[in-house]
């Protein structure tokens, strides 16, 4: 009896001992485990501080596109946001003083040189009181690109459509000559490329001139009755030089 009594108490011991150094083996392997893990997240947050932002990686500029841009600010102040709503309000019936670009507007200056194209546009006011007609862009005969606004600004450049178009004016077309040069089409060609990548919401690029013609995109809103203008800007050969580059990139052209 004491014989079978002790071989039990042995037993016994045995499987405390083993019970023991089990529980041992698996909370040791249990905290390596969880250094591990924690290492491995260690590792995974310092791979995402390396990664850029979204925003940053999905920057444009000027740059990407070979565009030289020069910023020239026309004058800005509440007063000529003022003048923007009020424009806006009669016109389209909005007082928005930015815009969704929908449609970039080719033109020219019918000058000779950026700065009295920019000098005109400066002031705020026109003799009348109201807005005083801009672009966002002026492109010089060299192909040098003069930012005068923020590029969603709403300028007064279009009848009709400046409540979604971004103006580009081309320096030339004294006495309705087309005279632009192959150093402003490529900068139009690189600059409407930038915006088309920067805003894809732009669907449509057309000339001044073909501002009926363009109402077939559905974007013309005039709110003013008889408030017309008969335009011969940039001409048809500029135009034509920018369909046949950008007819590609997604971008609806009409008949010049």
């Amino acid at each position: 009896m004491m014989k079978n009594f002790k071989k039990y108490i042995f037993a016994l011991c045995f499987i405390l001992a083993f019970a023991l150094f089990s529980f041992t083996y698996l909370f040791a392997a249990s905290d390596e485990t969880v250094d591990f893990e924690a290492a491995k997240a260690e590792e995974n947050i310092e791979q995402i501080e390396k990664v850029e932002p979204m925003e940053q990686q999905q920057e444009i500029t000027p740059e990407q596109f070979g565009i030289y841009m020069v910023d020239k600010p026309i004058y800005w102040s509440e007063n000529r946001e003022r003048l923007i709503r009020e424009y806006a309000q009669r016109h389209y019936g909005r007082t928005e003083t930015t815009i969704i670009p929908q449609a970039v507007v080719v033109h020219w200056t019918v000058s000779n040189t950026w700065q009295s194209a920019y000098n005109w546009f400066y002031n705020e006011a026109m003799a009348d009181g109201t807005l005083n007609v801009a672009s966002q862009f002026i492109v010089d005969r060299d192909g040098t690109v003069y930012r005068l606004s923020e590029e969603t600004a709403l300028d007064r450049h279009v009848i009709g459509y400046n409540w979604c178009a971004i103006g580009i004016e081309n320096v030339g077309g004294i006495n309705n000559r087309e005279d632009l040069t192959e150093a402003q089409l490529q900068a139009n060609i690189n600059l409407i490329r930038y915006l088309h990548a920067k805003y894809p919401t732009i669907q449509y690029v057309f000339g001044h001139y073909q501002q009926v013609a363009a109402r077939a995109s559905g974007l013309y809103i005039e709110n003013v009755a008889g408030y017309y203008s008969i335009k011969t800007d940039p001409g048809p050969i500029f135009m034509r030089g920018l369909r046949e580059v950008l007819s590609g990139d997604g971008l609806t052209f009409f008949d010049e």
